[in-house]
């Protein structure tokens, strides 16, 4: 039995090493309006550990994975950038989750992904407009004029392409999370 927590926990760890590596590693603008919006892979193994062990393992890794990336490798952002990336992949992963737990099928997984864009993308706008006018000093004007002209589209793409990868890569990466074992 405390094998088997053991083993879960690597698990998990993994996939949090694993974001921060993409987060890292894969990072560009979309939009030229707003440079400082990022593309980055981190909520694909993120995305992947909701669907093999649930929506609360995947706030957990979400929680890690913000806290690290805050402190590690966007300290520019704050703990601002680090508490938005909590609340907007953390909408991901729990609607994403619960859906995927519900309806355990490519159908149910194509739903889940795209439920969780959405929400994602929904949570944005008012973090956008409380986090970017209050802690980032952008006028409160600029902000509700890029709503719809950039930060909703950059949230679709962003969820978008990650619910894409995560749903091409889930079966792959769950197959060889599933060969690592405890002793």
């Amino acid at each position: 039995m405390k094998s088997e927590k053991t083993n879960l926990l690597v698990k998990k760890g993994l996939l949090c090493a694993l974001s921060l590596v993409l987060m890292y590693l894969v990072r560009f603008p979309i939009f030229p309006a707003a440079p400082y919006l990022e593309y980055d892979m981190a909520d694909v193994p993120i995305l992947i550990g909701t669907f093999m062990y649930g929506p609360a393992a995947g706030l957990l890794i979400t929680a890690v994975v913000s806290i690290l990336q805050w402190l590690l490798v966007s300290p520019a952002s704050g703990w601002v950038g680090g508490l938005m990336h909590f609340f907007a992949t953390g909408g991901f992963v729990l609607v994403a989750g619960l859906i995927y737990r519900s309806r355990h099928t490519r159908g149910g997984a194509v739903l889940a992904l795209l439920a969780g864009s959405l929400v994602m993308t929904a949570i944005m706008v008012p973090l956008n407009l409380y986090f970017t006018v209050h802690y980032n000093g952008m006028p409160a004007e600029a902000v509700r004029a890029m709503i719809w002209p950039v930060i909703i589209p950059f949230n679709l793409c962003k969820g978008g392409i990650n619910s894409v990868v995560t749903f091409l890569l889930y079966k792959r990466a769950g197959k060889v999370l599933g060969l690592i074992k405890s002793k």
